[in-house]
């Protein structure tokens, strides 16, 4: 029995979880737009390729895998999102009389939104990774960091995501 929270060590031992490295710049799905005669389009032109390297990364580790098809059922997942390299300056948020230095680490407290980042990578994992994305009952980890951080799944630079999706009893 897998444990809800907890993913299996090697998610490439069984048909029953997979990894997903996309390398690219995420994207949120943000709000549509009306455009007329009832067509409603992505008010952000960044989704599509965000979703076309969600894709084309999801193809990709399905590939490797014979005789792989979209989990079905309950799921569970982790996705950490890489949104870019981390500013030199100082965040707007950062506290008055805080001590700050070039040296310090923090988390992309800014946009794009995790939540709308999450509603585009799942979408484009449909049918390919998974049956549906509405058979993920659990996020174990959902996280967006700067390149380079010592954190698991972030990239070392470069934007893009580390997902990791596995099958629950």
């Amino acid at each position: 029995m897998t444990d809800l929270l907890t993913p299996p060590l090697d998610l490439t031992a069984s048909l029953d979880s997979i990894t997903v490295t996309v390398h690219g710049v995420p994207a949120p799905q943000g709000s549509k737009r009306h455009v007329g005669g009832g067509v409603m389009i992505e008010s952000s032109k960044k989704v599509k390729p965000w979703r076309q390297d969600v894709k084309d990364a999801a193809l990709t580790a399905t590939a490797a895998r014979p005789g792989w098809t979209p989990l079905d059922g309950p799921l569970a997942a982790t996705i950490v999102f890489t949104v870019r390299e981390q500013p030199a300056s100082k965040p707007t948020w950062w506290t008055a009389g805080l001590p700050w230095s070039k040296g310090l680490r923090w988390r992309p407290a800014s946009t794009p939104d995790l939540s709308k980042l999450l509603r585009s990578t799942e979408d484009a994992l449909t049918g390919i990774v998974w049956r549906d994305d509405a058979r993920v009952v659990d996020y174990a980890r959902l996280a967006k960091y700067y390149a380079g951080d010592p954190a698991a799944d972030v990239l070392p630079f470069g934007s893009g995501a580390v997902i990791r999706v596995w099958r629950v009893s």
